[in-house]
Formats: structure tokens, C-alpha cells, sequence
């Protein structure tokens, strides 16, 4: 294969503390179909043996913050490949994730970034809500975003916007999605919930709650956010599907409880968070 069929593919995975996920990913990315493939770890002071499992894997293990987008853009900037991928340390590519998005990108050159649908799997009841909730979010437009990008693409549009830590995924998407053409595989990422709490859940929607109002603010995200704000178009697009929601029972009122909840201090994280942003 030349260079044009087989281009370099570099996977950015920024991480902090992720020792009990970190070696399950990595090993998904060594393992892709597909092999002309760098991987790049951005470490954020972990103070596990995050770095050491990393180096197992890659010699490219950096250390830099504070958050996800710094951590990636950092990475970017090192990246050797046509192509980039984002994933988190705690998910898993199946197998031919890299090989599917290179086959889009040949089949139509106009393709700068693809979307990978996302499966959630952990341990516990509420774990098993937030899978649940996650299937609903497949193939719909305004909730995925794009993790696979032509390099060029994305250091023309400036990459993830640094001052946004909830909703930067959305950001980059709307912004490439603006010039350029954005498409799908059916392959799966699959994200690693862990064993979850209601309470962490809660805590986690919160903290970035209260930072989502600079993604709000940005005119060029107006096309989608109406709709990624509206908590009432989420329930209708839950209850779309009573046989999928209601399956198990326990497991879908479980899931719309702690939606209601997430959506209830998530509220109140952005009322705070812009209040103090503003000042």
C-alpha cells in the first residue's frame, strides 16, 4: 500500500490517574486491524503508575494540563500522521476503528472528520443505566461528535478551544462541520464506565456544568444548542423507543431518575458557573 492508502494514523489519549484503564486501551489500539498507527499519551501528573503502564505501549508519553483539550492539542502538535484520533483512557476501540475511518476518508477526499459511535459497559445498577442511556444517543446528530480528524483540518480551525472543558467535542465538530464534510462508521468505541455512583454522577455533571456557559456563548455553536440544551427533546428521544427504555424496568426508570437528577444540578452548575464567569 503507498502513503496515500496508508497514511499514518496517530491516536491522542490524554489521561490523569487512569492506571485501571489505561493498559485495556492501549492494548485496543495495538491490537486495530489496521497497523501504520503512533499512539501519543499526554499524562496530567497522574500520580499512579499511569505513565510507566503508557510506556509499556508507546516511547510518546508527555506530561501536560490542566484539562482534556489542552491535553489533546498538546498532542496534535506532535502528532506524525495525516490523521487524528481522540480517545479517552478509559475506552476500547474495536477492531477495525482505524481501518474503517482511513476506508472513508480514501473512498471520499471531501471527508475531514468522522463520527464513532459510542457503547458504555461498567459494573453496578447505575452503570447499567448510564449504558442504557448512551444507546439512545446513536446516529443522532446533535448529541455525537466527531473523534477521528484530518490533521490539517483540525490545525486550521485551531483545535479544541482550550477555555471550554464541557462541550469541546461539540465545539470542534460544529466548527469543522462548518467548512467540511463530517460522516460515520458503525464501528464502536466502548467507554468504561466503572463501577459509578449516583452521587459521582451527579458531582461529575456538576463540575462541568459549571463551565458549559463558554460553550453556549460561542454564535457559532447556535446551529445545534438549542437542541443539546433542550431536556425536554432528551426525554422524547428516550421515550421514542418505550420497548428499549422499559426493557428492564428497573434499569429505565433507574436511568431516567439520574437523568433528571443530571439535568437538575447540572442546571444549577451552569446558573453558578456563569455567574461566576461573568463577574
Amino acid at each position: 500500500m503507498n502513503r496515500l492508502s496508508n497514511p499514518i494514523i496517530s491516536v491522542i489519549v490524554p489521561t490523569k490517574n487512569s492506571a485501571t484503564t489505561i493498559e485495556s486501551c492501549l492494548k485496543s489500539i495495538h491490537k486495530q486491524s489496521y497497523k501504520n498507527i503512533e499512539i501519543i499519551v499526554v499524562d496530567n501528573n497522574s500520580s499512579d503508575n499511569t505513565k510507566t503502564i503508557s510506556r509499556k505501549y508507546t516511547d510518546y508519553v508527555f506530561n501536560y494540563g490542566p484539562e482534556r483539550s489542552s491535553q489533546r492539542n498538546f498532542g496534535a502538535k506532535y502528532a506524525t500522521g495525516k490523521f487524528l484520533l481522540f480517545i479517552d483512557s478509559d475506552m476500547v476501540l474495536s477492531i477495525d476503528v482505524v481501518k474503517n475511518c482511513v476506508k472513508k476518508t480514501i473512498i471520499d477526499q471531501n471527508i475531514k472528520s468522522i463520527i464513532i459511535p459510542e457503547k458504555s459497559f461498567g459494573k453496578g445498577f447505575w452503570a447499567g443505566c448510564k449504558k442504557l442511556e448512551k444507546s439512545f444517543y446513536v446516529g443522532v446528530d446533535w448529541i455525537e461528535a466527531a473523534r477521528f480528524f484530518e490533521k490539517k483540518v483540525f490545525q486550521e480551525v485551531g483545535g479544541y478551544d482550550e477555555k471550554i472543558i464541557s462541550g469541546e467535542d461539540w465545539d470542534l465538530s460544529q466548527k469543522i462541520g462548518d467548512k467540511y464534510k463530517i460522516d460515520r462508521i458503525s464501528d464502536f468505541i466502548y467507554h468504561n464506565e466503572g463501577k459509578i455512583s449516583l452521587l459521582e454522577t451527579i458531582k461529575k455533571k456538576f463540575y462541568y456544568a459549571k463551565k458549559f456557559n463558554i460553550y453556549t456563548e460561542k454564535k457559532e455553536n447556535s446551529k445545534n444548542l438549542k437542541k443539546q440544551t433542550n431536556i425536554l427533546l432528551r426525554y422524547k428521544l428516550y421515550f421514542s423507543n418505550p420497548n428499549k427504555l422499559f426493557s428492564n424496568p428497573a434499569t429505565g426508570i433507574g436511568m431516567l431518575f439520574m437523568k433528571t437528577c443530571e439535568f437538575g444540578f447540572g442546571g444549577m452548575g451552569y446558573l453558578i458557573g456563569k455567574r461566576i464567569n461573568n463577574e
